[in-house]
């Protein structure tokens, strides 16, 4: 029966999320109340007040919910300034990313990758056979556009993991799809607006992953659709809002590609939850600004004790999170030290992330704990 499976599987790699509260809870032994939850950029403050009334009070959970999301469109189109008819929810980005695959690749087409990043894109476009061209960022984990320029002038992509000396490969396709995101995750980079502009004058579809955009001293880029055919920018409720549980996320997508989606997607794609959480969530933005204040405040704090930390390089921040480098010990032992304490925080030691820990923004009390466990270490 194996047989009958589509042969590009055969290889495919499986993605590796973040071990579920409870398990990480019975298997170190400590009660959930006691573990700073650090690794996975979840919003430490959870959603609104207002958020679990309206669940607790919403009667129609019975009844399945609108194919066409509309009063929510109705109201992201009011909280993003754009018109309803650009915006597709998603059962969270990772949805649209899977749409995004599946509508534009096929067996043999390319996408390009911007690593250190999400590990998401990439495997999407295996999922549909594709090839992964990887530019790698620079050492300051800014993208590499006169890479990508190059590349698609030439057909020479860097498609080795030494960041100073790609390897060629004219072999390669014309790739479809251009992945980027701002800030950017794990580094928490921003891509500034000259470098967008640059790629958007490529042809190819850029596929702009705002989750952390809130978080940044920088505007959202979702207007940008409305000039350019060849955009998508993804948001999610998962970060700032807090309701990463319950997963929704929406697209921002030009006026050519929507009756394809309306076509392409599941009817019943975006829960009844998920939509009566969000709808209260867009009610009280001014509540969600307030929370993002004090991680962006908390974020700060953090940066400027890590820095003081003799064995870690932080790297600056316009996300919910610190990458930091470990120098002259294992960040793995490190990594091992920390959950043991009860502190969970995300280990790497990949390409461009060797020997290295992103920590997630909590409350203060948890930065606390954090630190005072480092110092000990």
């Amino acid at each position: 029966m194996q047989n009958l499976l589509n042969p590009h599987l055969s290889g495919l790699e499986e993605y590796t999320p973040i071990q579920p509260f409870e398990v990480l809870s019975k298997r170190l032994g400590i009660p959930a109340s006691q573990i700073v939850k650090l690794d996975a950029n979840e919003n430490p403050y959870g959603p609104l007040p207002a958020v679990a009334q309206a669940l607790a009070e919403y009667p129609y959970y019975h009844i399945y919910p609108d194919p066409q999301q509309s009063e929510l469109r109705e109201a992201l189109s009011a909280f993003i300034g754009l018109p309803a008819e650009h915006i597709l929810p998603g059962q969270g980005a990772d949805e649209l990313l899977d749409y995004i695959g599946r509508l534009f690749l096929s067996p043999g087409d390319a996408i390009i990758n911007t690593p250190p990043t999400f590990g998401m894109y990439s495997f999407d476009a295996k999922l549909q056979g594709a090839q992964v061209i990887d530019v790698w960022r620079r050492a300051d984990y800014s993208v590499d556009v006169e890479g990508i320029e190059r590349g698609l002038g030439t057909g020479d992509w860097g498609l080795g993991t030494d960041l100073q000396s790609p390897i060629p490969n004219p072999q390669s396709p014309v790739p479809k799809l251009l992945f980027l995101t701002s800030p950017n995750n794990p580094s928490g980079t921003w891509l500034p607006d000259a470098d967008l502009r640059r790629l958007l004058a490529l042809p190819l579809m850029v596929v702009l992953d705002e989750a952390y955009v809130e978080f940044a001293n920088q505007p959202s880029r979702a207007d940008w659709v409305l000039e350019h055919d060849n955009l998508i920018v993804l948001r999610t409720f998962s970060k700032a809002a807090g309701i990463a549980g319950l997963r929704l996320g929406y697209g921002i997508f030009p006026a050519w590609l929507m009756p394809t989606l309306w076509k392409f997607k599941q009817p019943y794609n975006v829960n009844v939850a998920a939509s009566v959480a969000a709808l209260a969530s867009l009610r009280h933005t001014d509540q969600i600004i307030a929370v993002v204040e004090k991680l962006k405040s908390e974020r700060d704090r953090l940066y400027a004790e890590l820095s003081a930390i003799a064995f870690l390089r932080p790297h600056p921040s316009e996300a919910n999170f610190v990458l930091c480098r470990v120098e002259g010990r294992d960040a793995g032992a490190l990594k091992a030290g920390l959950e043991r304490q009860g502190i969970l925080v995300r280990y790497y030691n990949k390409p461009g992330l060797d020997n290295c820990i992103r920590i997630s923004v909590g409350r203060p009390e948890q930065t606390d704990r954090l630190l005072a466990v480092l110092r000990q270490l």
